[in-house]
């Protein structure tokens, strides 16, 4: 079974900026409305540690590891419930140059495995959500001078 949600916002920022402010983990607490922390060395292969908090939902804490890290473009992990194959995602953000002084912020997310159907319901409304508040709020901050 697989799942994808992908949502994605305009930013009147450079990719620079809205970076910095992603890659800023440690401030996630004080902005992020969905990603609460991120802990430990993002680089592609680290495992790091994440807690999110879906609207209405029960937070989640997991382990995923780094997939790909490219400054002022993409940042990319994998994670797993319990085990690969259970309940997969890779959870990706990217932010797309669209060379006029705006950038195209994409967060999207693959789901695979067994336990997918049982989650669709809560992965189309609360994460979608989730994704969705903390796209806003990045651009919030990305645009203020």
């Amino acid at each position: 079974m697989e799942k994808e949600i992908k949502t994605e916002i305009l930013i009147n920022s450079t990719p620079e900026k809205s970076w910095s402010i992603l890659t800023n983990f440690d401030n996630y607490p004080n902005w992020n409305p969905f990603i609460k922390s991120i802990k430990g060395e993002v680089k592609v292969g680290n495992k790091i540690t994440v807690t999110i908090e879906p609207p209405e939902s029960k937070g989640m804490t997991f382990n995923p590891k780094i997939l790909t890290f490219k400054k002022d473009k993409e940042l990319s992990w994998l994670g797993h419930l319990l085990f690969a194959g259970l309940f997969d995602g890779e959870h990706k953000f990217e932010l797309i140059d669209n060379g006029n002084g705006t950038i195209t912020f994409r967060q999207s997310e693959k789901f695979k495995g067994i336990l997918v159907p049982l989650f669709k319901k809560q992965l189309d409304n609360n994460t979608k959500r989730g994704f969705e508040e903390m796209n806003k709020k990045l651009k919030e901050l990305a645009e203020q001078k």
